[in-house]
């Protein structure tokens, strides 16, 4: 960590012996959101995401082919997270960086996991199949991109639209129906700082981080987890973390519906 850095750290845990944040939020406070669907015309779905000044983009491709020997009678979907340069310094171009690699299984794994996606109604026929493909691209880097990122792909599917296929043939100018949806669910990422647990950190809340810890959830049940850092978390920490992450799904659940003008 950079001198720099290591200020700003010691300034996030100064303020937070007080209970006080560097933006002023409360500890369990998102920062604001912004949920723009629709903003890749050629993409069969896609959604831009503000949260606070970290900004991703999401975009949606479906592929017809052949379903999986071992289920044969479903599609598929896979998921990639690309981090541009231009979103952080930090970040560089050539393969799959250890980071990009965590944030599309963590975001794959909550949607996968929660059944948002109806694999069945993606047969089209004997042997064929669509196959999802959910692409994740970082714009903006200021934190928290597990939760900006499953609020992105999580929209874009909300806004995905079925091409036509007639003719072995795909007719993409044509979107006959959303992709059907049996589910929706958001997540939750917390940084633990000394003996704070607090909600979306910033880049600077980030690395002051002991530990981190995202829920996703779709308000009834946990999906998945996954904790990150050093740090250790206690059990009374862990539960008081899936209580927060269930009450702040119905907050994300509805701005995504507003924004899509879809709800399940």
């Amino acid at each position: 960590m950079e001198s720099i850095d290591i200020i700003k750290s010691n300034y996030i845990r100064e303020l937070l012996m007080d209970g006080v944040r560097e933006d002023s939020r409360g500890l369990n406070d998102f920062r604001s959101i912004k949920v723009a669907p629709g903003v890749i015309e050629h993409a069969e779905g896609s959604a831009q995401v503000d949260l606070g000044s970290t900004r991703v983009l999401a975009g949606v491709k479906l592929i017809m082919g052949e379903p999986m020997s071992d289920t044969p009678d479903q599609g598929t979907m896979s998921m990639a997270a690309e981090l541009l340069p231009l979103a952080s310094a930090d970040y560089e171009t050539g393969p799959p960086s250890p980071d990009s690699i965590e944030l599309a299984r963590v975001v794959d794994r909550g949607i996968r996991a929660g059944n948002c996606i109806d694999l069945a109604d993606l047969l089209v026929a004997e042997g064929k199949a669509w196959s999802v493909y959910a692409d994740l691209y970082i714009l903006n880097y200021d934190g928290n991109l597990f939760d900006a990122g499953e609020l992105a792909v999580m929209s874009a599917l909300m806004n995905t639209k079925v091409p036509k296929y007639e003719d072995d043939k795909v007719i993409r100018e044509e979107r006959i129906k959303d992709i059907k949806l049996n589910n929706i669910v958001t997540s939750a990422t917390f940084a633990k700082i000394g003996d704070k647990i607090l909600l979306d950190m910033n880049r600077n809340e980030g690395n002051a981080a002991d530990a981190r810890l995202t829920v996703a959830t779709d308000g009834s049940v946990v999906r998945a987890m996954q904790k990150g850092l050093n740090g250790g978390i206690t059990v009374k920490e862990i539960d008081d973390m899936v209580d927060t992450a269930m009450a702040k799904h119905v907050e994300l659940k509805s701005i995504m519906e507003k924004a899509t003008k879809r709800s399940l």
